[in-house]
């Protein structure tokens, strides 16, 4: 009785492993305490506020390029990556996924989660320093290298 008891616990712990491991939980944002939605944003959600209800007492300048920049696209064995910029005032504002690995299922459930990451992280940064996206490596790598082109492109 006490072995078929941990046969069939053990046998629940691999199942479960297992399901983790054919379907990752969703990525989870600390910073909103929500996972990740399934559907591809294009573009970043994030506004920005004004800091201050003062009137400027000096015209504002722009330092910095603003424009939207496409990096180059590189290939990977699932397929090939792209991604567009949009800069204002030399900062990231946005970023898209012109092109990423989608055309067999699992390519796309895998990026369908992964994309969304990049593009925050992305914006986050304003580099191409950022994080991988764990599962998504070859995206990651490729999606790396596309934004570090369409940065030199916009000489940020």
């Amino acid at each position: 009785m006490v072995k078929r008891s941990a046969l069939i616990a053990c046998g629940c712990v691999v199942g479960v492993g297992g399901i983790f491991l054919i379907t990752p939980p969703a990525i989870f944002n600390p910073s909103t305490g929500l996972s990740t939605p399934t559907a591809l944003p294009t573009t970043s959600t994030a506004t920005p506020k004004a800091t201050s209800t003062k009137k400027a007492t000096t015209p504002a300048t722009t330092t910095g390029k603003s424009g939207t920049f496409a990096g180059s696209a590189y290939n990977n064995q699932f397929g090939t990556v792209q991604v567009q910029i949009t800069v204002v005032n030399g900062k990231i504002t946005a970023a898209k996924a012109l092109q990423y690995p989608n055309q067999d299922y699992r390519s796309k459930q895998i990026n369908t989660q992964a994309v969304p990451y990049l593009i925050q992280e992305t914006v986050a940064a304003n580099s191409a320093n950022i994080q991988g996206v764990g599962g998504a490596s070859y995206t990651s790598g490729s999606w790396k290298q596309s934004l570090a082109s369409a940065i030199a492109k916009a000489g940020i």
